[in-house]
């Protein structure tokens, strides 16, 4: 008997906007998985033999990449920031629409155009550092995983680099955007490696991909 496939999926707002899409493509989470007093990480599907693990975004793409999961749901952001040469994103869904950015204090924007060495807070080090180096700036990443907004104003850094969607919260805390790095969607991403060995991913990667032409064609 074939062991379940693993689909790993992010917690939080793009999790939200992809539950109906796989529901669709056939994997739709047991009822537990709703239930928000349970604390599994690990779920079966309703009439498949998939699981789905829900973990934090970044750990989706290290469990795909490495094989313990064989596909799963997370922002181009993240595929982007691992560049992982295991990891292959297939299907961009057209949801989790956001943005990667640059932002800064608003009384700092011009003073520090210039600048040869800047110190930039956010959890994304490797965008971060391409952003910079090709404009010749050379950016000393202070990773943080959150409340990144509070960087500037506390002296811990000049700029940050973050998730921007309608861009309130940049604005409620005295900061401007001043360059966007990435676009960003939810793409499904799945192991090289199981796509060529387990029929099953390649099916579930031309169900999503069917989804998302027939939605694209409506």
């Amino acid at each position: 008997m074939a062991k379940p496939l693993t689909f790993a999926v992010p917690k939080g707002r793009i999790l939200d906007e992809a539950l109906p899409l796989m529901a669709r493509a056939g994997v739709v989470p047991e009822a537990a998985f709703h239930d928000k007093k349970n604390r599994s990480l690990s779920f079966g599907c309703e009439g498949s033999e998939i699981r789905i693990i829900r973990v934090r975004a970044f750990d989706v793409a290290t469990f795909v990449a490495h094989g313990a999961a064989q596909a799963g749901i997370v922002g181009s952001d993240v595929v982007e920031e691992f560049g992982y040469p295991d990891l292959y994103a297939p299907v961009d869904l057209d949801i989790g629409h956001c943005r990667l950015s640059v932002a800064e204090p608003h009384d700092s924007v011009t003073q520090q155009a210039h600048n040869s060495h800047l110190r930039v807070a956010s959890k994304y080090p490797n965008l971060t550092r391409r952003h910079f180096e090709a404009q010749g700036v050379q950016a000393e990443v202070v990773k943080l995983n959150g409340a990144m907004e509070l960087a500037p104003g506390l002296g811990l850094a000049s700029r940050i680099v973050d998730l921007v969607s309608s861009g309130q919260t940049l604005k409620d805390n005295g900061l401007v955007e001043t360059a966007t790095i990435l676009q960003i969607s939810a793409r499904l991403i799945v192991n090289r490696a199981a796509l060529k060995t387990d029929e099953r991913v390649a099916a579930l990667v031309e169900r999503f991909r069917a989804l998302v032409a027939k939605r694209e064609a409506a």
